[in-house]
């Protein structure tokens, strides 16, 4: 089992993962059928959010973890979008204290998480900038970037520019290489497993001191935030980039597609 950091195998089993573990958290469908004490869903319903063991026919929710689904999202779409966009609001919203006018960086803009949070920025009235590969620049520009720039040709901490706020999901760059590209009071948010513990802790400790700093951030599914995703979709704030949408028998070619790094946006489970 590969996991990084270590720490996330404590959610799926150590030193292998637990028996019977079913994989999959993000989930859309009809509602079939509902507990005691549920009023907020009934059967028929459509939703989207999480749900432990999604990669399955029937999943089990909670009623505080799903909420209706946008009506113009096909399930395929709104399947793609909790936990992604989520970790996005949570680390631009939540962590970061985004705010109008201000100039923000995606390292990693055509992943999952990237594509969400250069949506998400721009509905804040944020100046965005997106880092990617040169496949993935006229996508990045699409979903709403002001401006990319394209790693293979461009080191963005070399550059001159500077950034109020720097979402990093690929964990690529040392903390002081991105002091040199925040403004003054500028914030790295850290979000990539792949930086592990290390990153993290050494981002908090330099906070200490240095006027930039670096926050850390744990993403927590909460229904008033599903919900105001689902404004945001519904009013064509943000959509799902979808790479491919594999049948529920190819899950581990999807994993293994995934594992590569190279998905542009979400990768989807159809059954």
């Amino acid at each position: 089992m590969k996991c990084d950091p270590f720490v996330a195998r404590l959610a799926v089993g150590i030193p292998k993962p637990k028996k019977n573990f079913i994989h999959g958290l993000d989930v859309a469908g009809k509602v079939e059928a509902v507990g005691k004490g549920v009023r907020k869903f009934q059967a028929g319903n459509e939703v989207f959010g999480e749900s432990n063991g999604s990669l399955a026919e029937y999943a089990s929710a909670s009623e505080d973890k799903i909420v209706p689904k946008p009506a113009q999202l096909t399930f395929e779409q709104a399947a793609a979008v909790p936990t992604s966009a989520l970790a996005a609001l949570h680390g631009l919203r939540d962590a970061g204290k985004i705010q109008p006018g201000q100039k923000i960086l995606i390292n990693g803009a055509s992943g999952g998480v990237g594509t969400f949070a250069v949506q998400i920025a721009k509905s804040f009235g944020a100046e965005v900038t997106g880092v990617c590969s040169s496949r993935n620049v006229d996508m990045v520009l699409s979903i709403g970037a002001d401006h990319v720039i394209d790693y293979t040709k461009e080191d963005f901490t070399k550059n001159g520019q500077q950034y109020d706020l720097i979402l990093d999901n690929v964990a690529n760059r040392s903390f002081s290489e991105y002091k040199r590209v925040l403004s003054l009071k500028g914030v790295i948010i850290p979000n990539s497993g792949n930086s592990g513990l290390s990153y993290v802790l050494k981002s908090l400790l330099r906070s200490f001191f240095v006027r930039q700093q670096g926050k850390p951030f744990v993403s927590m599914p909460k229904q008033e935030d599903l919900l105001f995703l689902k404004e945001l979709l519904e009013s064509g704030k943000i959509s799902p980039v979808i790479d491919r949408t594999y049948p529920l028998n190819q899950a581990p070619e999807a994993m293994g597609y995934i594992g590569k790094g190279h998905a542009q946006g979400k990768v989807v489970i159809k059954v």
